[in-house]
């Protein structure tokens, strides 16, 4: 169990694994606290946005839409590779997910699979948006790639966190396919070899 980064925590564990960050208004107090808590926190979650375009994507990620109110994570992580920070506290990026799953990444076992939406992932995991269509097509770059690699190391880091801690929407909420484009399992293996 762990209490969740101060946002300047957060910010610092970003930079000091070499990514640049971009701030974008008061993020450090745009949230969905009032929703319901944020933390205890267990791991952090990759989805991607079904957006192009970096301005346009950080611009829903920050803002939300009618269906669904910003921020919808707190980090955007652009195909330039670049994380711009929009949010900070509960996000409405995880939703309803599985508690098996939850249990699974507090113990840092191997996931089991996603069957029911029976807990508030909002409360538990760090968000990250990647920009990507996500339809299997539109491409991952190299530096994007590794953006999100030190994001989620930056975090396990701190946290004392193993890669297992790191998982993806679609391994968390039945339904969901996000990120489609590259493997979740390759992922962690690229946050445990940063994380050595």
């Amino acid at each position: 169990m762990a209490s969740p980064l101060s946002a300047n925590g957060f910010l610092d564990a970003l930079r000091d694994e070499g990514l640049t960050v971009v701030e974008v208004g008061d993020w450090r107090h745009h949230n969905r606290n009032h929703k319901g808590p944020w933390g205890p926190v267990h791991g952090v979650m990759l989805h991607h946005t079904v957006t192009s375009g970096s301005a346009k994507t950080v611009r829903i990620c920050r803002d939300g839409h009618p269906g669904l109110p910003g921020p919808l994570c707190h980090g955007v992580i652009t195909k330039d590779g670049r994380v711009h920070l929009v949010g900070y506290g509960r996000a409405n990026h995880a939703g309803e997910g599985d508690d098996d799953v939850l249990r699974a990444v507090i113990a840092e076992k191997a996931l089991p699979h996603d069957n029911e939406s029976n807990r508030d992932g909002n409360r538990y995991f760090y968000g990250f948006e990647c920009e990507n269509l996500g339809d299997g097509e539109d491409p991952w770059p190299e530096a994007q790639l590794e953006a999100i690699e030190k994001a989620a190391a930056a975090v396990c880091r701190r946290h004392g966190w193993t890669a297992r801690s790191v998982i993806g929407h679609k391994e968390w909420q039945p339904g969901k396919v996000d990120p489609r484009g590259f493997s979740m399992n390759t992922m962690r293996a690229r946050v445990a070899a940063r994380l050595k």
